[in-house]
């Protein structure tokens, strides 16, 4: 794909230009390219020695290999691995990776950030830092850190709805757009567990784990229903009417014990993003526990306005994976946050 350039050029208008682009070109275009490598959120960091080292190597590993938010144990939001420039350069299986951030600094670099999108492979991010010295290139990084994470999640959200379109759960996916008149995307690893009037539980049940969404549509009324309040309530009520845990008389609930301070055991995180296909919408994280038994794991819900603006519908992925190994909490919570963010109307 064309390159595009910071110099005369938002990088927000360049993630929309490349979105639309690459949308309208996903069934040619992409489709053609071989598929990426690497490992579920793994950051690969070219970059040369004396490039990848002081505070540009604390910059980059404090965004992203710092802990991903609303887990239970800290892991980290990436992996990331370096390599120099040259073995980049010359090694195939390096530019086909998925997630890729180059960082070269040269005097006569011209001091622009550069974004491919599925360049030499689909899905795949490339952010090429192009600068003439370390302060140039850290202040760059810091000024498109945001709009890196946004495209680097957009790579790892496609990676996993690609797979599941290849085991595409059409009973499921069919019985949600019939009821609901939206589409999600599961394959067919998933069950529908429970249905309600305005409300469905979508499950994956495994030897080591157990993932879901839960989707819950209700009319649009005031802004009050995006606030976190609003629908950490919400999701309570919805999880201790729909979804047992394993003993009896226990059900699933959000963790929100308090230490003497007031503050959540468990810290609570919302913010309102921009998602697609929404005018508004407010992503919440944070960890989920069985009232009555012995279970936990964390959760992430989009609250999410219809476009007609007449109803909220809440998708809340959730992981259960008590070993951890050889499946990670983040991996896993990738999995159900790229089905929500498969939501078509």
């Amino acid at each position: 794909m064309k390159k595009f350039f910071s110099e005369g050029l938002p990088l927000l208008l360049m993630a929309v230009m490349l979105v639309c682009s690459c949308g309208n070109r996903q069934d040619s275009n992409t489709a053609q390219k071989k598929g990426s490598s690497g490992k579920t959120l793994e950051l690969l960091v070219v970059a040369n020695e004396d490039v990848y080292t002081g505070d540009t190597k604390v910059l980059i590993d404090s965004i992203f290999a710092s802990p991903q938010l609303g887990l239970p144990v800290a892991e980290s939001k990436f992996d990331i691995v370096n390599i120099p420039m040259s073995s980049y350069k010359n090694t195939e299986m390096f530019k086909v990776h998925r997630n890729v951030i180059l960082l070269d600094v040269n005097p006569s670099n011209p001091d622009k950030v550069y974004m491919h999108i599925d360049e030499y492979a689909a899905p795949q991010v490339i952010v090429d830092f192009a600068c003439k010295d370390a302060l140039s290139l850290q202040e760059n990084i810091r000024k498109y850190q945001d709009y890196m994470f946004r495209e680097l999640y957009k790579a790892e959200h496609r990676r996993v709805q690609k797979a599941f379109r290849g085991m595409n759960g059409y009973d499921v996916n069919e019985a949600i757009k019939k009821k609901f008149g939206f589409s999600l995307l599961f394959s067919n690893e998933f069950s529908l567990a429970k249905e309600g009037v305005d409300f469905a539980w979508v499950r994956k049940e495994a030897k080591d784990f157990g993932i879901g969404v839960l989707i819950d549509v209700f009319p649009y009324e005031t802004k009050g229903s995006f606030e976190e309040k609003s629908i950490l309530d919400r999701l309570d009520t919805t999880m201790k009417r729909h979804v047992p845990a394993s003993a009896d008389n226990s059900y699933m609930g959000i963790e929100r014990r308090c230490d003497e301070e007031g503050n959540y055991l468990a810290p609570i995180y919302s913010k309102v993003i921009d998602f697609d296909s929404s005018e508004y919408a407010v992503e919440t994280r944070g960890c989920w526990r069985a009232f009555g038994d012995f279970m936990g794991g964390p959760f992430v819900t989009y609250t999410v306005l219809s476009p007609d603006k007449k109803r909220v519908v809440m998708l809340t992925g959730y992981v259960y994976c008590p070993r951890n190994k050889p499946w990670t909490k983040r991996d896993l919570l990738m999995q159900v946050e790229s089905i929500c963010w498969s939501l078509e109307w």
